[in-house]
C-alpha cells in the first residue's frame, strides 16, 4: 500500500503548492480513491487515474511533473531529496505494509520483500480489481514474505501447516502453494482412503495408530465456529493380510511387533478364517492378521477439507501456483571461515502466468508424488558436490483403483482384504460396490505422462486373482475405474523426513510411498515438534531422516499394498 502520510513541498518561483495529506480511503461504492487536500481544495481521484497527473490540472502541470518523474520511495522511512529543473522535491513517508506489485505484462509479478516496488505500479496493478468487485486476496495472491512456506497442500501440506499454526497461532506465518486447488490430481483424493497398522516397520504403526485417535476426535480437533462439525465417514471393519505358507512366519513376525506397539491385530489359521470369513476361499492360505481395532477407510477429500477450512481460521494462507524455482542467500554464520548458499525466495507462478518472489525463513518440500522435481530446484541431487549430490529418491508410480459392482459380494462388514499376490478389494457403500487394484510388476511399471488407466490390467492381473479368492467375484461388472500416483521412494519405501544437512531450511516430508494419507496426520505433528522444539517429542522419526540416504541405513516396508 501507499504511505499513510506523505508531505510534498514543489517550489518555483510561481507558485508553491503543499499536499498535506495523501490518504487511502474507501467510498460508498467499494471502489478504492485517493484524497489529496491542498488547503481548501479536496480531490478524489479514482484507481484508473494517475493521482498526481489528476491533480496537476491545470496550474500544477509543472510542479507535479516533476514529482511523477523522479519520486523515488525508500525501503525504510526517511527523506529523500531529488532535484528536476531547479525544483527540488521533499518526501516523508511512513508506511503501512508492503504486499507485492502485480507486475508488468508477461513474466514478472511480484518481487520478494526487500527489493524496491513503485507505489504508482501498486495502485494501478494490485488496487485494480478492488473497483471491479474483487478482494485484495484474489489481486495479490502470493505473499511477498512468509515465516514457513509449504509446497503443496494435500493432506500432508495441510497436516504441517495445521500444527504448526495450531500450536503458534500468532507467532509465524505460514503460506500453502498448491498448484491444483480442486485436487484433481492429487495423490490424497485418487486413494481408496484405507488405514491400517499392519507394518513391518514400529514407527508406521505409531504414525498409523496416531491417525485414528486423530480421526476418532476429529471434531475436538478441527471444528470452526459457525462451521459443521468435521466427519470423515471412518468405516472401522480393519484390514485382513492372508499369507501363504511360504510368508507365514514374515507375517507372524510383523503381528508381534505392531502388538508390541499397542496394536490390536489378532493372528488367524486357516480354520478361523474360513469360520470368521465364510465367502473367502483359502485355498493355498496358511494365515491371515485382521486388524481388530482402529483400522479401516475413510472419506480422504473430507479430511482435506475440514484441514483446509481450520487452517483458514487459523490464518493459514493458501496460494494457487506453481513453484519455478528458488533464488538462494548468503548466510555468513553458516562456517566461521567461508559463507554458504542457503535458500532465501521462492518464484511462484501464478494462473495469469505471473511469476512472483516470495521471501522465507524456511519451506517445507510437501509435493508429493513430484517432491523429487521439488528437491532438484533447491540443487539437492542436481550438483556434483558432496552436500548435493544425492537426491530425494522419490518419483511418481501410477496405480488404477477399479470401481465393481457385485450384488452377491462380501457383506458390508467384510474388512479391507490384501491376497498373497498383492490384489486388494473393499466395500464402498451399500449398494454392492467395491473398489480394488494392485502394484504392478516392478519392470511393468505404467507410463506417468498421462492418467489413462490400463483396462488390460484389470482383466488380466487383478479380476482373474479376485474371482479365485471370493468366488462370488466371478459374477462382477466394471463399473469405472482412474488413475494415481504413490509418491514412491524407489529406495526403501518409506518416510524421509527432516531438513536437508545442507540446506538446513529445506524440510523434507516426502516418500510415504502409498501410505501417505493414513500418515499424514502423525506426519505433520513430528515436523512441526522439530521445527519448533528442535526435536520429536511423541513419536521418533530420526531414523527417516535424509541422513540415512547418505549412510545408506536404509528402513525397508515390506508392507505396501
Amino acid at each position: 500500500m501507499l504511505c499513510q502520510w506523505c508531505h510534498l513541498v514543489a517550489r518555483n518561483t510561481m507558485q508553491r503548492l503543499t499536499l498535506k495529506k495523501l490518504s487511502l480511503q474507501n467510498i460508498h461504492t467499494g471502489a478504492l480513491a485517493l484524497q489529496l487536500s491542498t488547503g481548501s481544495r479536496r480531490t478524489l481521484i479514482s484507481p484508473h487515474q494517475n493521482p498526481l497527473q489528476r491533480l496537476a490540472k491545470p496550474r500544477y502541470a509543472g510542479q507535479i511533473a516533476a514529482v511523477t518523474r523522479n519520486f523515488h520511495i525508500p525501503s525504510r522511512p526517511q527523506t529523500a531529496v531529488l532535484w528536476q529543473e531547479g525544483k527540488d522535491v521533499v518526501c516523508r513517508s511512513r508506511w503501512l505494509s508492503s504486499q507485492g506489485d502485480g507486475g508488468r505484462d508477461g513474466e514478472e509479478g511480484t518481487p520478494a520483500a526487500g527489493e524496491y516496488r513503485s507505489p504508482w505500479t501498486i495502485l494501478k496493478e494490485e488496487f485494480k480489481g478492488i473497483s471491479h468487485g474483487q478482494n485484495l486476496e484474489s489481486v495479490v495472491p502470493v505473499p511477498r514474505e512468509t515465516d514457513v512456506l509449504v509446497i503443496g497442500g494435500g493432506a500432508v501440506g495441510s497436516s504441517v501447516a495445521f500444527w504448526l499454526k495450531e500450536r503458534n497461532p500468532k507467532g509465524m506465518t505460514v503460506t500453502v502453494v498448491e498448484r491444483d486447488p480442486c485436487y484433481t490430481q492429487a495423490s490424497t483424493m485418487l486413494s481408496v482412503g484405507g488405514i491400517r497398522h499392519q507394518f513391518s516397520v514400529e514407527e508406521n504403526v505409531q504414525l498409523s495408530m496416531f491417525t485414528t485417535d486423530f480421526l476418532r476426535n476429529i471434531k475436538e480437533h478441527l471444528s470452526v465456529l459457525d462451521e459443521s462439525p468435521p466427519d470423515v465417514q471412518f468405516n472401522h471393519q480393519g484390514y485382513l493380510f492372508l499369507a501363504t505358507a511360504r510368508s507365514a512366519p514374515l507375517l507372524e513376525k510383523n503381528v508381534q511387533l505392531q502388538r508390541k506397539v499397542g496394536a490390536k491385530i489378532e493372528l488367524l489359521s486357516k480354520e478361523q478364517l474360513a469360520a470368521k470369513f465364510p465367502w473367502l476361499n483359502t485355498t493355498g492360505i496358511e494365515v491371515g492378521s485382521h486388524g481388530c481395532d482402529g483400522e479401516g477407510w475413510f472419506d480422504p477429500y473430507l479430511l482435506v477439507k475440514a484441514l483446509k477450512q481450520k487452517n483458514i481460521s487459523l490464518g493459514v494462507k493458501y496460494t494457487e501456483g506453481s513453484l519455478e524455482g528458488f533464488e538462494n542467500t548468503t548466510d555468513h554464520n553458516y562456517t566461521k571461515d567461508k559463507p554458504a548458499e542457503t535458500l532465501g525466495t521462492a518464484k511462484i507462478r501464478t494462473r495469469d502466468h505471473k511469476v512472483h518472489g516470495c521471501k522465507f525463513a524456511m519451506v517445507i518440500n510437501c509435493a508429493g508424488p513430484w517432491a523429487g522435481e521439488v528437491a532438484r530446484m533447491a540443487g539437492i541431487g542436481a550438483m556434483d558436490t558432496a552436500e548435493l549430490a544425492t537426491p530425494l529418491p522419490v518419483e511418481p508410480r501410477k496405480r488404477f483403483v477399479y470401481v465393481v459392482h457385485c450384488p452377491n459380494g462380501p457383506p458390508i462388514d467384510s474388512p479391507l482384504t490384501v491376497d498373497p499376490t498383492g490384489v486388494y478389494f473393499r466395500r464402498e457403500g451399500y449398494g454392492g460396490y467395491y473398489l480394488c487394484g494392485a502394484s504392478p510388476d516392478k519392470d511393468k511399471e505404467p507410463s506417468i505422462k498421462d492418467m489413462d488407466v490400463d483396462y488390460d490390467f484389470f482383466t488380466e492381473r487383478v479380476w482373474p486373482e479376485l474371482s479365485k479368492r471370493v468366488p462370488s467375484f466371478e459374477c462382477l461388472k466394471l463399473k469405472s475405474a482412474w488413475a494415481g500416483f504413490y509418491d514412491y521412494n524407489y529406495i526403501d519405501q518409506n518416510l524421509v523426513i527432516g531438513n536437508h544437512p545442507y540446506h538446513r531450511n529445506f524440510f523434507f516430508a516426502n516418500g510415504l510411498s502409498g501410505h501417505g494419507l493414513q500418515h499424514s496426520v502423525a506426519v505433520g505433528r513430528a515436523l512441526s515438534e522439530l521445527i519448533i522444539d528442535g526435536k520429536y517429542t511423541t513419536i521418533d522419526l530420526s531414523r527417516f531422516e535424509f541422513e540415512r540416504l547418505l549412510t545408506e541405513d536404509f528402513l525397508v516396508e515390506e508392507k505396501i499394498v
